[in-house]
C-alpha cells in the first residue's frame, strides 16, 4: 500500500480521531512522495517544540561542503537492519485489553506497527512466562512442591500467556514482517535449585527438559501464526533478583546447555528460531566471549543480545572484533523517572542507542515495556519507576507518547527491515550520525543527533552533491532521499 493510499485508507476507516491527532503531531507528512532531487527532513527538538515534525524539503546541489560535513557513501555496507521496537510484557497486554476500548486499541496498534503515518515497529520481544512486569509470578508448567514434569504434560500458556499472544497476533496482522524474540526470566521452579521462580540456578538434570520447554513455547507461537525470529535462554543470567523471576546462568553452564541440549534440538527443528546468547549488560563482555570461545556452543549461536544498564556501548564492538561472524542486538533498555528530562532522554535513546548502537554493530534496538500506566505498572517486584514507550492512563485510556516513542520513530518510519547500514561521517563537533540504504527502493536515510550545546550548521554530501542544514542543540533529525 502506498503512503497516499494508506492515508486515504486511514481517513476512511477506523483512524478517525487518532488520525487527526497524528496530523496535529506532524506525523502525517508522508503523502508527498520523495522526488529524486528532494530530501525530506523530520525533526524532534529537545524543548519538544517539534515532535517528529516535517521541515521544508531540501535539495542537493553541486556545491562545496561546509567545514562540518557528513559524507554519506552507500558503496560501503555493513550489518543488516532488523528493526526497532519494544517488549510485549504482561503489563502492556493488560493495559491494551482492559484500559483501551476496541477502537482506541486498534488505532494505537496501527500507529505503533503500521506504515506511515504509523511508526513501523518491527523488532519486538516477548517474555517467556512471567517477568517483573507481570501481576503474578508464573511459568507455563507450574507444579506442586516436589513434583516434576519431564514430558511437559502440563505445559499451558494459561490466561496470561494467551493474553500476550493475542496482542502479538494483532501486531503481526498489521506488520507481517515483524520479528519476535522470546526471552526467559526463569525456568519453572521445579527445574531449579531454589524450587521457585525466584532466585536459584537451573539444575543440570533438567537441562534437556528446559530446552524442550523453550521449544514448546516457540512451537506454540509457530502454530498461532507468529513464529519466533530469535530466542534467548535467560534474561540477565548474571543477576538473581529478590522479588521477581530470575535465574543465574553462568557462561560455562550456558555453553554446555547450548552445545549439548538446546542447540542440537534447534538444529533438528524446521523453522526454529535463531539463538542469541547473553541478554545482559555491556559491563560483563567476558560472559558472551566465553560462550563464543567454546566452538561446540558457538556453532549454534547466531548473535549476542545486549542490555544497557551497565558498562559502555563499545562492548558490542569488542565482542564483534573478537568474533565478527556473530550479529548483535540491543534487546532491552528502559527509560524511567531516574532520568525524567526529555532532552537527556533524546540524547540517550536517539544519540546513544540508535546511533552509537548501530555504529557498534547492533542490527536493531528493542526497548523495554511497550506500554505502562501512569504509575509505572502494573507490575509485581522489580523496577517501580520504569517508563513505557507510551503511557496509557489507567483511568481515562489517554495515550502519552514518550521520548522513547519519538526516538524509535526516527528510524522505524524511514528505515525498513532488510536495509543495510552504510558509511557516514560522525563525531563532528557534537554531531553523531548513522546512515542506511533501504533495500527495496534504494532510498537513503541519515539519522543525525546534535550533542553540542549550540546549534550546528553542517552539510550532507552524497555522490558529489551537497546540501546544508542547521540542527538545534539537542535535536534529532532524519533525512530521507532517493539518490541519483
Amino acid at each position: 500500500m502506498s503512503c497516499g493510499q494508506y492515508s486515504a485508507f486511514a481517513r476512511a476507516t477506523l483512524w478517525r480521531g487518532a488520525f487527526a491527532a497524528a496530523l496535529a503531531l506532524g506525523m502525517v507528512g508522508c503523502a508527498t512522495p520523495i522526488r529524486e532531487s528532494a530530501v525530506q527532513v523530520w525533526v524532534t527538538t529537545a524543548d519538544r517544540s517539534r515532535l517528529l515534525t516535517r521541515d521544508a524539503d531540501l535539495h542537493f546541489a553541486v556545491a562545496a561542503p561546509l567545514p562540518l560535513n557528513i559524507e554519506v557513501d552507500a558503496r560501503h555496507r555493513y550489518q543488516e537492519f532488523l528493526g526497532v521496537g519494544a517488549a510485549f510484557t504482561d503489563s502492556t497486554a493488560l493495559l491494551f485489553e482492559q484500559k483501551l476500548g476496541p477502537e482506541a486499541r486498534t488505532a494505537l496498534m496501527r500507529e505503533l506497527f503500521g506504515p506511515p503515518p504509523g511508526i513501523g515497529l518491527s523488532l519486538m520481544r516477548v517474555p517467556i512466562a512471567a517477568s517483573d512486569f507481570s501481576v503474578e509470578h508464573y511459568s507455563f508448567d507450574d507444579l506442586p512442591a516436589g513434583a516434576t514434569d519431564p514430558t511437559l504434560a502440563h505445559f499451558d500458556l494459561g490466561a496470561n500467556g494467551k493474553r500476550v499472544l493475542s496482542l502479538v497476533r494483532a501486531a503481526h496482522e498489521i506488520n507481517p514482517t515483524m520479528r519476535l524474540i522470546g526471552s526467559t526470566w526463569s525456568a519453572p521452579g521445579w527445574m531449579k535449585s531454589s524450587g521457585s521462580m525466584i532466585k536459584g540456578h537451573l539444575l543440570p538434570e533438567h537441562y534437556d527438559v528446559f530446552a524442550d520447554y523453550l521449544l514448546r513455547f516457540a512451537d506454540s507461537y509457530q502454530q498461532a501464526g507468529v513464529p519466533l525470529y530469535g530466542l534467548t535462554a535467560q534474561n540477565e543470567p548474571g543477576f538473581e533478583p529478590k522479588d521477581y523471576p530470575g535465574m543465574r546462568f553462568e557462561a560455562v553452564d550456558r555453553a554446555r546447555f547450548i552445545a549439548q541440549h538446546l542447540g542440537p534440538k534447534l538444529s533438528r527443528q524446521a523453522g526454529a528460531p535463531l539463538y542469541f546468547d547473553y541478554d545482559h549488560n555491556w559491563d560483563v563482555s567476558e560472559s558472551p566471549l566465553q560462550v563464543l570461545d567454546d566452538t561446540a556452543a558457538a556453532h549454534y549461536v547466531a548473535g549476542i543480545a545486549w542490555h544497557c544498564y551497565g558498562g559502555e556501548i563499545d562492548a558490542q564492538s569488542l565482542v564483534h572484533t573478537a568474533h565478527p561472524g556473530f550479529s548483535a542486538l540491543l534487546t532491552e533498555c528502559s527509560g524511567g523517572e531516574w532520568e525524567p528530562s526529555w532532552a537527556d532522554g533524546l540524547r540517550w535513546f536517539g544519540g546513544t542507542l540508535l546511533i552509537e548502537g548501530a555504529r557498534n554493530w547492533s542490527g536493531g534496538t528493542i526497548l523495554w515495556n511497550l506500554a505502562l500506566d501512569e504509575h509505572h505498572g502494573p507490575h509485581l517486584g522489580g523496577c517501580d519507576d520504569c517508563r513505557g514507550v507510551v503511557t496509557i492512563d489507567s483511568s481515562t485510556g489517554a495515550v502519552t507518547r514518550n521520548v522513547e516513542y519519538y526516538s524509535l520513530a526516527h528510524l522505524g518510519r524511514f528505515v525498513r527491515p532488510g536495509a543495510n547500514r552504510i558509511d557516514s561521517t560522525s563525531s563532528l563537533e557534537g554531531l553523531s550520525s548513522v546512515a542506511y540504504r533501504n533495500r527495496d527502493d534504494g532510498s537513503l536515510a541519515l539519522l543525525v543527533y546534535n550533542r553540542a550545546t549550540a546549534a550546528r550548521r553542517f552539510s550532507i554530501r552524497n555522490s558529489q552533491r551537497t546540501l546544508e542544514y542547521e540542527l538545534p542543540a539537542g535535536a534529532l533529525a532524519t533525512f530521507v532521499w532517493q539518490p541519483q
